[in-house]
């Protein structure tokens, strides 16, 4: 019997060990819906604290509670390890690790290409195994920076051994959709690599979709947060617009949306955040570059999305202003420093922009987010205060920049002198003066 089909008899069946590099937002959920599926899971991560926790049962991903990891811990379904070693027996790894940006902007795939070189030094060659790499990167990654590193002793991919790109789809603090529920784009190496990774992942996904290459799989997953980037920029230099001819960008974006065809609503805001949206187009950039190709959309959208922490800063100081007041030495209250609402993330979250142009401009800035109770940034640590009548009494100023559904925007309203609220959340304005985005 040939290697893909022992392969395949053994995902059926799940005898297939599978093994996963990287247990964050991404990979811990995707070795919870393994083993809830049957498969016995070993998770590797450099990180000695995340390991500890996990061994012990206990999860630091939201949208992993404890008590669904804990058993799955106990009864040996998921192992967790610092050392590559433990996946040298693996039928299947799936590889997600960050890719972040460096200062420049430019790729940093370091953590991709350590975790290719420590399983083909732990892996035996030409075993069969299949290697899917799900981080988000440029297209070509997996042909040109991967593949090769598993091509030992003339091992032939596609028949010693497969490979495939399926880009992680997770969006933390989603309930509406899955794992099993969201779409997963496969791409192979070769049409029986592609056979053997809708294989695996078809047994946790209802709905595989196959493409043709792991080069163009690459390419869907940054189109899906190009997409989102471009959309964002563009609405929110319309905000920019409304606010220089006097108009209210939230009614403008509502009464846009009952159009029922040709119109999709996004939303502006305080700018960019999360582990996606503001890194992954500028893989897409970068890779351009190197063919001689400017990528303008996402350049240009870059530049406004980028802006908007300054934007909100200088609202709060026309409205200080307006109060005879200046940022210099005014107490203001930031609502919510996660990247987005409802999740224990400040990835990238302009709420940290904001918090630094504010203190560059002399503000004693405070903050309260009920999911993240201490933050550490430019060398200097903040910890979140109580939601107090009396804590906002003592603000000069309020300002939302995330909208958790914790918050009570009626209750916030009444006892606020002067809100600023970049995401309109509060509707009701009671005695406070509200400034909208």
């Amino acid at each position: 019997m040939d290697r893909k089909q022992q392969l395949l008899d053994k995902i059926a069946g799940r005898q297939a060990l599978i093994g996963i590099v990287g247990l964050g937002y991404v990979g811990l959920p995707l070795a919870v819906a393994f083993a809830k599926e049957g498969f016995s899971v070993v998770g590797v991560d450099v990180d000695a604290g995340k390991v500890a926790s996990l061994s012990r049962g206990e999860s630091y991903v939201e949208d992993i509670p404890s008590a669904e990891l804990g058993p799955l811990v106990k009864d040996g379904s998921i192992r967790v390890s610092t050392d590559y070693a433990q996946l040298a027996a693996a039928d299947a790894i799936s590889i997600c690790v960050p890719t972040p940006l460096r200062k420049t902007k430019d790729p940093d795939i370091s953590y991709i290409v350590n975790a290719a070189d420590c399983l083909a030094t732990y892996m035996p060659p030409a075993q069969g195994q299949l290697i899917v790499l799900e981080s988000t990167t440029y297209p070509g990654t997996t042909d040109e920076i991967v593949l090769p590193r598993f091509r030992r002793g003339g091992a032939e991919v596609g028949r010693d051994f497969f490979m495939a790109f399926s880009p992680e789809r997770i969006d933390p603090g989603r309930t509406d959709f899955t794992v099993r529920t969201t779409p997963k784009v496969i791409g192979g190496v070769t049409p029986d690599c592609l056979e053997v990774a809708v294989a695996l992942y078809g047994t946790i996904v209802d709905e595989p979709v196959p493409v043709s290459s792991t080069a163009t799989a690459e390419m869907v997953k940054l189109l899906e947060n190009t997409f989102r980037a471009v959309n964002i920029g563009l609405v929110n230099e319309v905000a920019l617009m409304c606010d220089k001819l006097g108009l209210n960008v939230w009614e403008v974006v509502g009464a846009a949306a009952s159009k029922p065809y040709g119109f999709m609503p996004f939303y502006p805001g305080p700018g960019l955040g999360g582990h996606c949206i503001p890194i992954d187009p500028h893989y897409l950039s970068w890779k351009l570059r190197t063919l001689n190709y400017t990528a303008r959309f996402i350049e240009l959208a870059s530049e406004i999305n980028s802006h908007m922490p300054d934007y909100v800063v200088g609202k709060v100081a026309d409205a200080l202003n307006d109060e005879r007041k200046a940022i210099n030495g005014s107490r203001i209250l930031v609502l919510g420093v996660a990247y987005k609402r409802d999740v224990g993330d400040v990835r990238e979250s302009p709420a940290l922009d904001v918090i630094h142009l504010l203190r560059e401009r002399g503000a004693d800035v405070v903050y309260n987010d009920p999911h993240i109770p201490a933050v550490q940034f430019d060398g200097y640590g903040l910890t979140s205060e109580d939601l107090t009548v009396e804590a906002l009494a003592a603000a000069d100023c309020v300002v939302v920049v995330t909208d958790h559904s914790d918050y009570d925007w009626s209750w916030l309203a009444a006892h606020t002198r002067l809100l600023v609220d970049t995401r309109n959340a509060v509707k009701s304005s009671g005695p406070a003066r509200i400034v909208r985005l």
